[in-house]
């Protein structure tokens, strides 16, 4: 491996790191409790939730890499893809409260693994469906 390769290999990691903190950090902002506060409470719904949500957005950064030759490219797909991401739980979480009368965030935020375990596998199901059309 030559020096151009590792110097590519450090900043499309590098890239893709801070990338999945900025996206982690926005989602955050769309959450009506503190994500890190009740990790640090002992909140295993909540933990759950980020752990299932940071591996979604992971696989759907790892995909957009693997399909994309430049990194601006694979930036774009990412970010475009998370807003979709975002979009589509808005449209579930609607659904689930009208048709099901279930608040995944309310639960979550109670502690309810259940619900912790529900909403991040809508974020997982989610980046599975997005990265099929990559």
């Amino acid at each position: 491996m030559d020096f151009n390769t590792i110097l590519q290999i450090l900043v499309w990691t590098g890239s893709g790191a801070l990338l999945l903190f900025i996206l982690m950090f926005v989602d955050s902002l769309f959450t009506r409790y503190k994500d890190f506060e009740e990790v640090k409470a002992g909140n295993m719904a909540v933990t759950t939730r980020l752990v299932l949500k940071l591996l979604a957005q992971g696989y759907i950064l790892s995909s957009s890499i693997s399909a994309s030759n430049n990194l601006l490219d694979a930036i774009m797909v990412s970010v475009i893809s998370f807003l979709i991401l975002l979009v589509l739980e808005a449209i579930v979480r609607v659904l689930l409260r009208v048709w099901a009368k279930l608040q995944l965030d309310v639960g979550t935020q109670q502690g309810k693994i259940g619900y912790g375990l529900f909403a991040g596998t809508l974020h997982l199901v989610g980046a599975l469906i997005i990265t099929a059309c990559l």
